[in-house]
């Protein structure tokens, strides 16, 4: 039998690859057990076991190393994972999509964006689009800058904003806002009357300090490192809110942009002491894979904010 082309192989492929596979699949993955996948989506195992010989027949590669305790992914699986996670989310937002259709909205975005963007400026810059396209839905989730970054690439959204600090890798980027870190202490904590301080000034106190994997915390704990020294951390917490809230109760000082501490400090009997270091002058930038191919509604979404009237805010 002569040998299939590359296309007519491709071709072949896409027909024997289903939608209920994928899921099977990555249940496998999930519960790193077959017989545990079949029960948690109610198929015969026999039948679950058939479809990934199938699968791995189809594809002419192993996915799993298979252990009298389970089944672990080979580096094929482990990519075969990642697409087919991709593929059932971009089949649920075809499933959100219709439906809104369905019921008169014309149009979706999809933004992920740092607790930064959302918290500062957002809420400022989101109205004017609205009042324009009211019927454009946007779904906006909250993630670390890095994760944005991950996030648009992967495909969960179409556009991203980010800390201009972390890598963008091969996304377009465009500068949105800017900002500047403040240290967020007591009204009678003694840096009050320093004025500005540096950074490595904040030091000697107790630090109310971001998530782990934040832009913020990330830049901090690099520069107490530079000048050997280390953070004094008392305690992690998830938002600028917590962080002024935490400070308020005398567990800390804390390191927040200025336009959050102006939005969310009012009678908490908080100051905001500025810090001296160029790298507390921020900027925030938009993501997208490829502005080009957006769908109408994210392009008219990133064109928005990079409108001067956003910038200018």
């Amino acid at each position: 039998m002569p040998p299939r082309s590359t296309s007519s192989h491709r071709i072949d492929l896409v027909r024997r690859i289903d939608l209920t596979t994928l899921r099977l699949f990555i249940a496998i993955c999930e519960e790193g057990n077959l017989t545990r996948a079949s029960q948690r989506e109610a198929i015969a195992a026999s039948a679950v076991s058939k479809r990934m010989h199938d699968l791995e027949e189809a594809l002419e590669v192993a996915l799993f190393e298979r252990h009298p305790t389970g089944m672990a992914l080979t580096p094929a699986g482990e990519s075969l994972l990642h697409h087919a996670r991709v593929t059932l989310l971009n089949v649920e937002k075809i499933a959100v999509d219709m439906a809104e259709h369905a019921r008169g909205v014309r149009g979706h975005v999809r933004m992920l964006a740092n607790l930064s963007s959302i918290v500062e400026f957002l809420p400022d810059d989101l109205p004017g689009f609205f009042r324009s396209h009211e019927m454009v839905r946007l779904d906006l989730q909250e993630r670390a800058s890095a994760e944005v970054v991950r996030g648009v690439e992967e495909g969960v959204a179409e556009i991203g904003i980010c800390s201009a600090d972390v890598s963008t890798r091969g996304l377009e980027r465009f500068s949105y806002r800017r900002d500047r870190l403040v240290i967020v202490v007591r009204s009678d904590h003694p840096l009050t009357r320093s004025g500005k301080v540096t950074f490595a000034d904040t030091l000697d106190y107790d630090h109310v300090g971001l998530f782990a994997t934040s832009s913020i915390y990330l830049r901090s704990q690099y520069t107490a490192q530079q000048i050997g020294k280390s953070i004094r951390l008392r305690v992690h917490v998830p938002g600028f809110d917590a962080v002024c809230r935490m400070v308020q109760a005398g567990m800390g000082i804390g390191l927040i942009p200025d336009r959050a501490f102006e939005v969310l400090s009012h009678g908490m009997g908080l100051a905001a002491v500025p810090l001296r270091d160029d790298w507390a002058d921020r900027e925030l930038v938009l993501v997208a894979r490829d502005p080009a191919g957006l769908s109408a509604t994210s392009h008219l979404m990133l064109a928005h904010l990079r409108s001067p009237s956003v910038s200018a805010h």
